[in-house]
């Protein structure tokens, strides 16, 4: 009897060469680094060297983070990722009310250049590659932290990195959210044509669809949704007036990867033969870097369990290893314990070290794209990219990502698929080691890390100090400028760099913007 993938699409028990009858592997395959980019983005994939190692790490203060980012590189880490904790991530300063209880949680306050400054104080920033993970105010952060490279004497074409900048899957799926679609979209597109002429070799988005797989999103849905906003951001800077090859080089995905290792696999080549096909047919892109669809990818946080901890290692390395044979540009393993709270040193260590483990001790490396031209592996592609295709038809015909988004299409359908799984799992019909079953009687004790209340007061006093130490008037300056750009059409991100030179902070700049755009309401109707 056949059993479903987790996109709802059967999987036979075995595969022959019927199962690719028609199938042209040239049409279908071609060769590694070359259109439609099946088989990898680059020609030698992991043979010269191995995916970048990015572990995410931000928590508490920037001190404590600035810490863990040192221990990270002394370990290995090929590339640093930046959490911010949700005051950050929704534009509001630490000491606002709204920031309560929540400053230093999930990732380091960052509320202005004060904290950047530390933050990366003792790392070289031309020698690192630095990602991060922050969306609607994503142009402040990366500006803060060229202004910190300014102040190294680093130039702002020696930094590579990734700003995440993916606000239109804040809407669908995790809520980080400030402003309305339209002018997120026109903040996007300015960040674009900044990067392009100030920051040549940054990354200015990583299009994600590991936050809607985090919240319930099957696989086929996660790459469905993901592309359809990618069409929707590069429909938006070429409507701005931008060439789609002076942009797109630097467009990057984002994807999780489970512990169902074929059907990831699949998915990551279905993605990148779909993007292909639509960057050379619908954009007329020529350059052909341009029609690469290059990702990071995140070990699936979802599937990790509070129950019998240590059993997450074990889920995370298949995870990784699901990444590497579908071809991830870099990977971040997530800790064993993170089910519970944010990692300790210890774990921290050991995720980077199931990495090393793949990248060095098993034989993944020594060829490129493994499971090229398996019958079931091809025929799972197929099918994952027809299902995926079809969902981003529906898209369209809705009219697009963000008239799609405003009816609740997307947020709808990954709710409906997170119910069924959350179904199989209580009927014990899907499997969860240690939840559902081989379950122990008693769990082992564990002492995870804790986040010091006190930080959100040293951040109020930090703030308190800053203001009274700033030149105020050059503050208030700089946000009319950044008002008044706000209203017109002037690329936003020059008066927004002056305001943070300044020290504004990371609040009333959002402020000033919320002023001259408003705020989002979310709908749940369609």
């Amino acid at each position: 009897m056949a059993r479903e993938s987790e996109s709802g699409l059967p999987i036979e028990p075995v595969y022959g060469p019927d199962a690719l009858e028609g199938w042209d592997p040239a049409e279908r395959l071609g060769e590694p680094g070359a259109y439609p980019f099946t088989r990898g983005v680059y020609p030698s994939m992991y043979t010269g060297r191995p995916w970048t190692m990015r572990q995410y790490a931000g928590f508490g203060t920037a001190v404590e983070s600035n810490a863990r980012y040192r221990q990270l590189i002394a370990h290995g880490t090929m590339g640093l990722s930046v959490a911010f904790d949700l005051p950050t991530q929704m534009g509001h300063d630490s000491d606002a009310p709204i920031a309560h209880g929540e400053v230093g949680k999930v990732g380091v306050a960052i509320d202005s250049v004060d904290d950047m400054r530390v933050l990366f104080g003792g790392i070289p920033l031309d020698k690192v590659s630095t990602s991060m993970t922050i969306n609607a105010p994503a142009a402040l952060l990366l500006l803060l932290y060229q202004l910190v490279a300014e102040e190294q004497g680093v130039s702002a074409d020696k930094l590579t990195g990734t700003i995440q900048n993916d606000v239109l899957k804040e809407y669908i799926a995790r809520g980080t959210y400030i402003f309305p679609p339209k002018p997120s979209l026109r903040l996007i597109a300015d960040i674009f044509k900044y990067c392009q002429a100030e920051i040549p070799k940054w990354n200015t988005i990583s299009i994600s669809g590991y936050h809607m797989a985090e919240a319930g999103a099957s696989p086929a849905q996660e790459i469905a949704f993901t592309l359809a906003d990618g069409i929707e951001y590069v429909r938006t800077a070429v409507a701005a007036g931008m060439d789609v090859d002076d942009f797109a080089p630097r467009l990057s995905f984002f994807f999780v990867a489970r512990t169902t290792i074929l059907e990831e696999v699949a998915k990551f080549r279905a993605a990148r033969r779909i993007w292909a096909r639509v960057m050379r047919e619908e954009f007329g892109a020529k350059n052909p870097k341009s029609l690469m669809l290059r990702f990071h990818t995140q070990t699936a946080g979802v599937q990790l369990t509070a129950q019998q901890p240590e059993v997450n290692l074990v889920r995370v390395a298949v995870q990784g290893l699901a990444a590497v044979l579908g071809g991830t540009q870099s990977l971040h393993t997530n800790s064993f314990d993170e089910a519970i709270a944010l990692p300790t040193d210890k774990s921290a260590r050991l995720a980077l070290r199931t990495q090393q483990v793949l990248a060095y001790e098993t034989d993944v490396t020594a060829t490129v794209d493994p499971f090229a031209g398996s019958y079931v592996i091809e025929k799972m592609t197929d099918d994952v990219e027809a299902a995926a295709v079809a969902l981003m038809e529906r898209v369209e015909d809705l009219g697009g990502a963000v008239n799609a988004i405003e009816r609740g299409f997307q947020k709808n359908e990954i709710e409906r698929s997170a119910y069924q799984v959350a179904q199989e799992t209580d009927s014990g019909e899907r499997v969860v080691v240690g939840v559902n079953r081989f379950q122990l009687d008693e769990e082992e004790p564990y002492e995870p890390l804790r986040v010091d209340p006190a930080i959100e007061a040293q951040q109020a006093e930090r703030l308190a100090r800053l203001r009274a130490e700033r030149d105020q008037p050059a503050v208030d300056t700089a946000l009319a400028d950044l008002r008044k750009a706000a209203e017109g059409t002037d690329n936003v991100l020059y008066p927004m760099k002056e305001a943070l030179r300044a020290r504004a902070t990371v609040g009333e700049v959002c402020n000033a913007l919320r002023e001259v755009w408003g705020t989002y309401v979310p709908t749940d109707a369609f």
